[in-house]
């Protein structure tokens, strides 16, 4: 018979039920972004962390992991305790590496754990203002005409699937020149050392305002509120182009279910904050927040949709 005291001390023996049991965080939260400073993500991961310091003991603690598109910091992250003090902030694109990219050390979807959607990523062409095309007919009799002049920028397998994929569309060769973050590429785009390149629209509002780029089109069927007046790939004569990424939180694998809905619950509340939500909207990010099982079910959806892309052998190897 097993004593009351025994029970007692049973989450003592099971460190991922004592993680469980306790408040959360007991100490400094390490939340990994897996790319550059000055991206999406990075500004995105930042401005949660200070949102959330009101509300809890310890600080959260952004700390960027660059390289391998994404795959070197969320080795890391794979790697960590599962008791919800080392998180990260990945894009859709973690789940698309599996598919590119030619091996990597962990699974994308079983060795984390989900713990929030956080952001839609609606992405944007921006292109130099010195180009002489401001839509997506006037690019691609460009394109066609000058067959060397044009490169699109990406900083990870979505956006250059996107920007190959309109290449594709258009009948035009436009190679993918890769980037490590958006604010890189956007700066790139201003001074003129690259004609084009898609992201999101957190990386790209900053520079709107220098009047030197300008947003010809957007990735998804419905415009987006940052750039109201900008049409749709598919309002300019392409059927069917319709992608978007996002932003997830997630954990190392095995972190206790009712940890990773603690943890939830506070990225709710911060949600929940007209301050912090009047920020994302400044800074050009769209909020799409789901619980836990949700945001699983996303990532698998997207597993199951790039695995078929990549049979049929219309993904970019990297």
């Amino acid at each position: 018979m097993i004593s009351k005291r025994s029970l007692l001390a049973l989450p003592a023996l099971i460190p991922g039920l004592a993680s469980a049991q306790s408040a959360w965080p007991q100490r400094p939260v390490r939340l990994v972004v897996p790319y550059a400073a000055g991206g999406g993500t990075d500004i995105l991961a930042r401005a949660l962390g200070e949102a959330l310091r009101p509300h809890l003991p310890f600080p959260i603690v952004v700390e960027n992991r660059a390289g391998a598109s994404g795959v070197i910091g969320s080795e890391a992250v794979s790697r960590a305790e599962p008791d919800g003090h080392t998180l990260m902030a990945v894009v859709s694109t973690h789940v698309m590496n599996k598919h590119v990219l030619n091996a990597i050390p962990f699974d994308p979807i079983a060795d984390f754990t989900s713990v929030a959607m956080l952001t839609r990523n609606t992405m944007v062409l921006a292109a130099s203002a010195t180009l002489p095309f401001t839509d997506i007919p006037s690019l691609a009799a460009f394109a066609r005409a000058n067959p060397t002049r044009l490169s699109s920028g990406g900083t990870e397998a979505l956006s250059s699937f996107i920007g190959l994929e309109l290449a594709r569309r258009i009948g035009a060769e436009i190679p993918d020149v890769q980037y490590r973050a958006g604010s890189q590429l956007m700066t790139d785009v201003v001074a003129g050392n690259l004609p084009l390149g898609w992201t999101s629209t957190a990386s790209a509002t900053p520079h709107m305002s220098t009047g030197r780029a300008r947003i010809i089109a957007v990735s998804t069927a419905t415009r987006t509120p940052f750039f109201p007046e900008v049409k749709t790939v598919i309002e300019q004569g392409i059927p069917d182009f319709d992608f978007s990424g996002w932003v997830a939180l997630l954990g190392p694998k095995a972190m206790p279910d009712t940890l990773a809905q603690r943890i939830y619950g506070h990225v709710e509340r911060a949600f929940a904050e007209p301050n912090f939500l009047a920020r994302l909207t400044a800074l050009g990010i769209e909020p799409d927040l789901r619980a836990p099982a949700a945001c699983l079910d996303a990532m698998r959806r997207e597993d199951r949709i790039w695995a078929a892309a990549s049979a049929a052998g219309t993904l970019p190897k990297q």
